[in-house]
């Protein structure tokens, strides 16, 4: 039969309530009882119960975590610096899958009936407006990969779109092409619109270059080559700017499949840097997203809202950069 607290409170001679203080964070407890808890709780093998502790502190220490594309191997490694993160730092992740759902009402019910103690929105294609309705029903939330602004109502980290379009197009220009491609991913897709932005913007000083634009029906392999393969037969670019790894890898295997050579026929880079895109199969040349750094930051304001410490939504932004691999000519 598990260990009870009473057991506990027997084998240390101390009341019930003592043992629940112990094991409370901030409660009063003289430092001798808490060693004879401690002693008697290892002896036993005892371990609080966290449904219990959370009736007695209001806090479940349950973090949802709510994303919409699991089918971007991208969200794996999100998902598995999430959880980690918030597993050491003594809290529990509660994921949620909206398979492409755009209404945050199931997801809000869900996490309410959990009495969850925070929301992390972990998407970068969902608008502002999905993740504030979150705080709109009174729930503490961060935007993690969100879309940026200047004047933020919750906290919404990720990097500049826009910027990263810019970063792709001034590294196509630098390599000598003049006809590229945007393969970009679901219209909808706020992080669609906004490469898509800072990528024509940087052409455009270029009388010399001529830009083409599609979009893939989602973020994903087959999508990525279901796409290219009609750019194919239609007569591709020199180069493709792509909306992510994801669709990237997609189009590389429809170029391939074409028996066209990438990068002699065709160049291409991504977005992201994912690990799959390092493969040697892959050799992936791509824009790097700190991912790492943004999944802890977004944890420690977690964190800082949870302690009462953080009060103000920021928008933070975070830089990337290219990883030079083998889809681009060379400089």
């Amino acid at each position: 039969m598990a260990v009870t607290l009473k057991d506990v409170a027997t084998r240390a001679g101390v009341s019930r309530s003592a043992v629940s203080r112990c094991f409370t964070p901030g409660a009063s407890i003289s430092g001798k009882t808490r060693q004879k808890v401690e002693k008697a709780a290892t002896e036993l093998g005892y371990s609080p119960n966290a449904l219990a502790s959370s009736l007695t502190t209001g806090r479940t220490k349950l973090v949802g975590v709510v994303s919409n594309n699991f089918h971007n191997p991208i969200f794996l490694e999100v998902f598995d610096l999430v959880t980690r993160e918030l597993q050491k730092r003594g809290l529990r992740p509660l994921l949620v899958n909206l398979s492409d759902e755009t209404d945050p009402s199931q997801s809000m019910r869900m996490l309410q009936q959990y009495s969850v103690d925070a929301v992390i929105v972990a998407s970068s294609t969902l608008p502002v407006s999905f993740a504030e309705s979150f705080q709109e029903a009174g729930m503490r939330v961060v935007h993690s990969f969100g879309r940026l602004t200047d004047t933020p109502r919750i906290n919404v980290l990720g990097i500049d779109n826009c910027e990263a379009g810019r970063i792709a197009a001034r590294e196509l220009l630098k390599r000598g092409y003049r006809r590229v491609g945007f393969l970009a991913g679901p219209l909808s897709a706020t992080s669609t619109r906004d490469r898509h932005t800072g990528f024509a913007e940087e052409l455009g000083r270029h009388a010399d270059v001529s830009l083409s634009v599609s979009y893939a029906t989602a973020y994903s392999f087959d999508a990525g080559r279901a796409e290219m393969t009609r750019l194919l037969a239609m007569g591709p670019a020199e180069a493709y700017f792509c909306g992510d790894d994801v669709l990237s890898i997609g189009a590389l295997s429809a170029i391939r499949d074409a028996g066209l050579s990438v990068p002699d026929d065709v160049g291409i880079i991504g977005l992201n840097n994912m690990e799959m895109a390092g493969w040697e199969l892959i050799n992936l040349t791509t824009i790097h997203n700190p991912i790492d750094d943004i999944v802890r930051a977004s944890v420690d304001l977690v964190e800082a809202m949870l302690d009462g410490t953080e009060t103000t939504a920021q928008s933070l932004s975070f830089e990337c950069h290219v990883v030079e691999r083998g889809t681009l000519r060379a400089l």
